[in-house]
Parts: C-alpha cells; sequence; structure tokens
C-alpha cells in the first residue's frame, strides 16, 4: 500500500476528530503495535465472512498468533474456521519465491474448498521484499473464475483501528456493488420491505442473533452485516442499501462514508448494549428511511419489548443497584457498555480507552460527566489498585485481565472478543444482569478471602502433629 493511500486512510473526514495527533488510528511510534497491528485490525474485521477462504501471505506466526481470536459464530459455513497460511520462510525470501507460494496457495484453497472468494492478507514480511500480491490476486482471479481480493495490511502500516479501515477499504474497492440483491420477499401482512446494512457488528457470541427478529418484526431486512455471520454475496449487495448502522464505533467508518458518497446512503452510529441504545437504534433506522407506517410500528415494538424487560429486569437491578464497576476496554465498548450498566442501577467508575478514539472518549463524557475517568494503561498494579481504592465490586474487561482479577481475588467478567455470553439487544441485557449477578453474588470470594483455615486457630505450645503427620 503507498503512503499516500495510507494517509488517506488516517485523514477520515466522517470523524468528528480528524486531528492526527489525536485519532485513533494516528501514527504509532516503533514497537507500539504490539497487540494490535494493522495486519490483525484488518484480518478480525473480515474473518468472520465465513463462506470465504482467508489466506494470510506471510511467515507463520502471523496467522497462528491470532487465527480466529474473536468469539464470532456462523449459522452455516465453517470455512472461516480454517487457518490458511503461506508460510514463508527464509529460503522464501531469500530465493524470491513469495509471490509463487502466494498463487499455489490460492489455486490449494479453490480446488480443496471451492469457496465463494479467497481474501489475501498482507503481513510485513512480503510487503517489505516488495510482492505484489494485487497483481497475483488478478492474475488468480483471471485463471480460475473466483473473486480474489487483495486486503493489503502490512503491520507495520500503523494500529489496529487503521488496519479495520483498510479491511473496509478492500470491500469497497473490490467487493460491494459487484452484484444485485435478491428481490424484496412479500410480506404476508402487506408490510413494505426496506434493506438496510450493519457496519462492524461482529455477532460476538451470537449477538446478531438478538436483533435480528426485532428487525424482521419491523420489515427490515439485512442485506449484510460487516462482517458477522456475513457471506461474500451478502457484501456484494450493500451498496442497495436503504440505510446503513455504524455498530462498531469508528472502526470501518470509511465504509459508511464511501456508501454514503457513491450511493446517497444515509448512516448513524449506534449500539445494541443497553434497552435506552436499542431502542435509539430501531427509531434512527425510521428516521433514516422516512417511512411514516415504520416509525409507528417501531414506537410499538419499542413500548412493548421495553414493557417486557422492564419486568424481566426488576429483580436483577434490585440485586445489582449500587454497586460499582471498573470497565476496562476499548472502542465501541468503552461507552456503549457503560449505558447498559448505567441501566441497571450501576456506577461506573472508570472505564479504559487504550483502543478509542477521541469520538469514543467524547460519548464517554456524555454518559459519566466531564470528569469521568479514563483509564490510558491498564498495567495490572494500576488496575488493582483502583478497584481497591474505590472498593469496586467487580472488575468488567478482555480475557487478558482475567487472571489478574483472579490472583486478585477480585469478581470478574469478559467483555471482550473471547466471552461466551452475548450481551446485545433487550435480551442480552437480561444475560448481562444475570452474568453480572453471579459473578459478583459468587460464594467464592468469601472463601478465597477468608483467611486459610490453619491460620484462624493458634496451635497450643507442645501439641503434636496427629498420627502420621499432615
Amino acid at each position: 500500500m503507498k503512503q499516500k493511500d495510507i494517509a488517506e486512510l488516517l485523514d477520515e473526514p466522517a470523524c468528528a476528530h480528524n486531528k492526527k495527533s489525536k485519532s485513533g488510528c494516528a501514527k504509532p511510534k516503533p514497537g507500539a503495535t504490539a497487540g494490535g497491528c494493522a495486519f490483525d485490525g484488518a484480518q478480525i474485521a473480515l474473518l468472520p465472512i465465513a463462506d470465504v477462504a482467508h489466506i494470510v501471505h506471510g511467515p507463520i506466526a502471523c496467522a497462528g498468533s491470532s487465527w480466529d481470536n474473536r468469539g464470532t459464530r456462523s449459522s452455516g459455513s465453517r470455512l472461516f474456521r480454517i487457518g490458511m497460511t503461506t508460510d514463508l520462510t527464509e529460503q522464501d525470501i531469500i530465493m524470491g519465491r513469495g509471490e509463487k507460494r502466494l498463487f499455489h496457495a490460492i489455486k490449494q484453497a479453490l480446488e480443496e474448498h471451492q469457496p465463494a472468494a479467497v481474501f489475501v492478507y498482507n503481513t510485513c514480511v512480503p510487503a517489505l521484499i516488495g510482492d505484489d500480491i494485487e497483481a497475483v490476486c488478478k492474475e488468480a482471479q483471471k485463471r480460475w473464475g473466483t473473486p480474489v481480493v487483495p486486503v493489503d495490511a502490512a503491520g507495520f502500516y500503523g494500529t489496529k483501528n487503521l488496519g479495520n479501515r483498510i479491511a473496509g477499504e478492500s470491500m469497497v474497492k473490490y467487493v460491494c456493488g459487484t452484484r444485485e440483491p435478491d428481490p424484496k420477499p412479500v410480506s404476508e401482512d402487506g408490510l413494505q420491505i426496506h434493506d438496510i446494512s450493519l457496519v462492524g457488528e461482529y455477532n460476538i457470541a451470537g449477538e446478531l442473533w438478538h436483533v435480528l427478529p426485532l428487525l424482521d418484526e419491523l420489515g427490515l431486512r439485512v442485506l449484510c452485516t460487516l462482517s458477522g455471520d456475513a457471506r461474500y454475496r451478502e457484501v456484494q449487495t450493500m451498496h442497495r442499501s436503504e440505510a446503513n448502522m455504524m455498530v462498531c464505533s469508528k472502526a470501518m467508518i470509511n465504509v459508511a462514508r464511501k456508501l454514503q458518497e457513491a450511493f446517497g446512503t444515509p448512516w448513524f452510529e449506534g449500539s445494541f448494549y443497553g434497552v435506552g441504545d436499542v431502542s435509539q437504534a430501531l427509531r434512527d433506522f425510521a428516521r433514516l428511511i422516512a417511512d411514516p407506517d415504520l416509525s409507528e410500528r417501531t414506537e410499538r415494538l419499542i413500548a412493548r419489548e421495553e414493557a417486557k424487560i422492564d419486568v424481566a429486569l426488576a429483580p436483577w437491578r434490585e440485586q445489582l443497584r449500587g454497586k460499582k464497576v471498573l470497565l476496562y476496554t476499548g472502542g465501541v465498548k468503552s461507552w456503549s457498555i457503560i449505558a447498559a450498566l448505567q441501566d441497571l442501577g450501576m456506577e461506573v467508575v472508570a472505564t479504559g480507552t487504550r483502543k478509542s478514539t477521541e469520538e469514543d472518549k467524547a460519548r464517554i463524557r456524555e454518559l459519566m460527566g466531564q470528569d469521568a475517568l479514563m483509564i490510558e494503561d491498564g498495567n495490572p498494579r494500576g488496575l488493582i489498585q483502583m478497584v481497591h481504592d474505590n472498593n469496586v465490586d467487580v472488575l468488567i474487561a478482555g480475557g487478558r485481565n482475567m487472571y489478574t482479577a483472579l490472583k486478585a481475588r477480585i469478581p470478574f467478567l469478559d467483555i471482550n472478543q473471547e466471552r461466551e455470553f452475548g450481551y446485545a439487544g433487550y435480551a442480552g441485557m437480561i444475560e448481562l444482569a444475570r452474568q453480572l449477578v453471579l459473578t459478583i453474588d459468587s460464594p467464592i470470594w468469601s472463601a478465597v478471602r477468608a483467611p486459610a483455615p490453619w491460620r484462624q486457630a493458634p496451635v497450643e505450645t507442645g501439641s503434636t502433629l496427629p498420627e502420621g503427620g499432615i
């Protein structure tokens, strides 16, 4: 990828805080990409497209260290679970065999798996030695007739967030608009069907499936979710969407902006976490589509669902009211989860913003006040100290912080991409409340915090050990 292309992706007009010095996509200092480089961001953004063969062009560690670490779920094809890599070695690099290995890897993937398409991810080593993956993909597509899409996202280009945008750029450039959607179905009750798309929704732990029944009831057909439980043929039709929702903050905002510029598709940023945010997202779809009947049906559905959820959440809210939370995550969850926790009557004492944009931080201040405590560097010692200083009841963070919490005997709930439970939608709120209560009220905490049994009573002087010793 040329330097000017990277600069264009960093300069995102649709981002309200578009100063590179403050951007979530700011060019990193050497070594700062550890824990999320551009390649990692591009791969996890597109990997949930389930019927595609995803080939990592580079040394095997690039694929092995990051493959399928996002808990996305598919309702059909499992092809995306198969890790594919060209496994470049020192000899391949020295002898200049990188492009040849890639060509044969594409051939093998097509012959053995018959995918709908092949995505090729560039990494640091082939980018440094000058492999032209775009030319290889073009020739492979010409040879076998199956779409082969280059995703030029070498890790040293920048941060994980930049990689998300590179992935979105590849979809807009090579995939969106290459097929027309299927005809709209005829509704049994005479509803007018409207086409929508979700950008930045990854179906972690099946969360998308909590929301789809609501959209179906309103007559909103989801053409594509980029990229949770998606299929290649769905991504091709995104240009015909009547409204787009940016779900994961600014991860692929360039997709929403470019679809608006090219096809006039309006978009909004929303969240499916928290009762209020779910209702607002449904209202925003109705507002952008501007169908009075849809607006009326949306309000009826919201009134019904909010009444049901209030009853269902009442006992959980009673148990969680006033509990203190330390939220250490990033991106969209740094503010969207706050709204869900506040719905449950909990107090968020601080939230992590390590991978959040300035836009995310502005939303945090709206929810927590201008003096909101934001954590940039969540080292284990600092997190534990903050928990004790603020009498925090539960730490909500990603899996890498789990052992920090458990060693310190702090109740912990996994909220990031490895989680097993879906918290989106109205139904997801009940699951979130249930998991919080199970975590905080678990009897294990009183047991592990109590003194060891042999330290509770002093040993009498002169006492002897029981026969046989300990």
